[in-house]
């Protein structure tokens, strides 16, 4: 039996907003069906599936046409969203890109925007931020200050992104095997008080060995968009380390 988030009786409502699936990530051992069906009986309310994207460690084959590209890329999406309509599972869509390292969490477009937005393929993190806005999405600068063999350098971006990921359950959580550090989360909350800037939470999970971090809310969120309002609005949460108790 797989252990359960317990949650404060104000906050029942988990989502896991950092997630990767065998479809789209190369890192990743687990496809959306798997990751759905883990996260729900670890009762998550919803999860946001956030794969590597063009720049990062995408697993679609990136000398593909675009839009045969996006078709393959939000496979690891649509097969959790069908997992999760059939079991009761919210799943939203959103992905992690990549730039030399530094990384973006870009919410609230979709895959028909990423189809008629070749050009995001290219873009530097200015342009990124510029076209996610005009989509009317948000972006989120997710573990700011890791450090690992494949981000050469820390760059920080504040001007061109609407948050940042202040805790990292991979950083936390006593379950986690890499990337263990909770300094990283603590400079990336100074840095957010900083710049006065809202504060999320995921686990940045690969696998169904889930490290139970993510954001609880005290009701259930509508749709990805909603979720942004949420989190721009600074609406009351809590930000799940992944060593909070579970059942």
């Amino acid at each position: 039996m797989r252990d359960r988030l317990k949650l404060p009786p104000d906050y029942p409502y988990a989502y896991e907003t950092h997630l990767h699936t065998s479809e789209g990530s190369k890192c990743a051992a687990n496809d959306g069906r798997e990751m759905a069906y883990s996260c729900k009986e670890a009762g998550y309310t919803g999860i946001i599936v956030t794969n590597h994207f063009i720049g990062g460690n995408t697993a679609v084959d990136v000398s593909l046409p675009w839009r045969d590209w996006v078709e393959e890329f939000c496979l690891g999406y649509e097969n959790a969203k069908e997992e999760g309509d059939r079991i009761g599972l919210q799943v939203f869509f959103g992905w992690e890109a990549g730039f030399n390292g530094t990384e973006s969490l870009v919410y609230g477009l979709d895959k028909e925007w990423l189809i008629a937005h070749p050009e995001i393929r290219n873009c530097t993190i200015a342009e990124q931020y510029r076209m996610v806005h005009e989509g009317g999405g948000m972006v989120i600068h997710p573990h700011p200050f890791r450090e690992e063999w494949y981000i050469p350098e820390i760059v920080l971006y504040p001007e061109y992104c609407d948050g940042v990921e202040t805790v990292n359950a991979t950083h936390e959580s006593i379950r986690s095997k890499a990337h263990n550090n909770p300094e990283f989360d603590v400079r990336a909350l100074e840095y957010a008080k900083k710049h006065n800037m809202p504060q999320t939470a995921g686990s940045d999970i690969h696998s169904v060995n889930l490290l139970y971090g993510g954001m609880a809310f005290g009701r259930r969120l509508t749709d990805i968009k909603d979720y942004i309002k949420a989190v721009q609005g600074r609406e009351k949460c809590i930000l799940l380390t992944g060593n909070e108790s579970v059942d």
